[in-house]
């Protein structure tokens, strides 16, 4: 999303985000640790649960500590992070299955997974679509990305977490906001339409269900993430420093600083806007309901 921006959230904003993104991504795979233990574990406390489930909590935060190391467009990063996500946890962490897998919904094999020999080839055809792709846009590919490493399945186990985490790099490399969004809360919540949308997608061999569901998610976590940065009973300077650091460099209307503050009234937004001018910290163009603003110095990216 190009031009989104806001100001940088803080250090709390960033570990809470971590906290969140690990505990919902685990949960969506069965994984029952609270965000009070997994905040635990991330200070070097002592938690009492399941092994397995502390070494799982334990292995996404060193990933998610990891994330800026990890190119995403190299097949052999992916490797590198499934084998920290997964190790202790798989005899094969960081290799490519080769058996076969299906998946199970119930009692009945709702996926299944091309034959591990296929393997290989499939993944490096992915990695190819990542690097020498041009038409389609950065969010788009994510989510193919997303989709077609879970119809693969490549590996033994984690396969869900990695196309998550892999849809989150991707958006990263696209955006910087996407460092502090957690698209996992909200698939957690909607954890059964994301089954759902896998299957149809797979029934389909189609993946428009899965990327509509995976656009949708991707909308609503921007637009959380943007209601959280708002500043809450802000006064107009306040409210002026948030309209600059979010439209920067672009022109804006008295409208669109409403839609930013739709709690306040047109008075005040003219109030504040006339404010900003007289200090000098944005230009007019035009008259009343007509006038455009823009930054008088540009804002750093």
């Amino acid at each position: 999303m190009k031009g989104y921006s806001v100001g940088k959230p803080s250090v709390k904003f960033r570990k809470e985000n971590k906290i969140q993104t690990v505990q919902h991504s685990l949960a969506i795979e069965g994984n029952e640790l609270t965000g009070e233990q997994i905040t635990a574990i991330l200070e070097k406390k002592r938690v009492l649960g399941p092994k397995k489930q502390i070494m799982e909590v334990q292995n996404a935060l060193q990933v998610y500590d990891s994330l800026s190391s990890f190119n995403p467009n190299q097949e052999k990063h992916l490797l590198k992070a499934h084998k920290l996500l997964m190790q202790g946890l798989v005899k094969n962490a960081g290799k490519y299955r080769t058996g076969q897998v299906g998946i199970l919904k119930g009692t009945h094999v709702s996926h299944v997974a091309p034959p591990a020999k296929q393997v290989p080839h499939l993944m490096g055809e992915l990695f190819k679509f990542l690097k020498e792709d041009r038409e389609t846009s950065a969010i788009i590919k994510a989510c193919v990305f997303h989709y077609e490493l879970e119809f693969i399945h490549p590996f033994e186990d984690g396969n869900g977490r990695m196309g998550r985490l892999w849809q989150q790099l991707l958006l990263m490399q696209h955006s910087p906001v996407f460092e502090y969004i957690s698209t996992e809360t909200l698939i957690h919540e909607k954890q059964m339409q994301y089954y759902s949308v896998l299957e149809k997608s797979d029934k389909a061999g189609d993946s428009t269900a899965f990327l509509e569901f995976s656009l949708e998610i991707i909308l609503i976590a921007l637009k959380h993430f943007k209601s959280a940065q708002r500043p809450q009973k802000a006064n107009s300077t306040d409210r002026i420093h948030f309209a600059l650091e979010h439209f920067r460099e672009n022109s804006f209307s008295r409208k669109k600083y409403l839609e930013l503050f739709p709690e306040i009234s047109t008075a005040t937004a003219s109030r504040d806007l006339a404010l900003a001018v007289k200090e000098n910290k944005v230009t007019i163009t035009g008259e009343k309901a007509q006038a455009t603003y823009k930054a008088t110095t540009p804002r750093l990216k």
